[in-house]
């Protein structure tokens, strides 16, 4: 896999167009295009890229970005938020690879990384389990639950 890029503000129009292809599928199986990622604004997203406490990484082919993710550090947690990949790169170990170089990535004191997900999230529910994510609780959200996860690191 290729190494992980740094993003930052200057690259939030570039994610949120990653973001809104790459949760089409989640917007569908969850039966709302209401989803947080699809209504984030541009300038939502440039602010939270611009907040000293978010660390984002992306897979860049080329000059394309093809996944990106962005991870807000409050004390020793690590809140991961918004893992996209392009929907023509799905399926081929980018989301798994970057939340991981994501977690190694991040300052020594973060020993908990969070995260969730929608119930019918079938792929990224399996990923995340498969990374040692283990499920923490379910809340609801519109007419479905959002999976809460938790991994804690040596």
């Amino acid at each position: 896999m290729m190494e992980p890029v740094r993003l930052g503000p200057q690259d939030a129009g570039e994610i949120l167009t990653l973001q809104r292809a790459a949760y089409v599928t989640e917007a569908r199986a969850h039966r709302t295009f209401d989803l947080p990622p699809l209504v984030e604004t541009l300038a939502e997203t440039r602010d939270a890229l611009g907040d000293p406490l978010c660390l984002a990484w992306g897979y860049r082919e080329e000059a394309r970005l093809v996944a990106s993710v962005r991870v807000r550090v409050v004390g020793n947690v690590g809140e991961v938020g918004r893992l996209v990949v392009a929907p023509d790169r799905q399926g081929n170990g980018y989301g798994s690879s970057l939340l991981l170089a994501a977690e190694a990535r991040l300052p020594r004191g973060v020993t908990v990384f969070r995260l969730f997900t929608g119930e019918f999230s079938h792929g990224p529910l399996r990923l995340y389990k498969r990374l040692g994510y283990h499920e923490t609780h379910r809340s609801p959200e519109f007419d479905y639950q959002l999976v809460h996860f938790e991994k804690e690191i040596a």
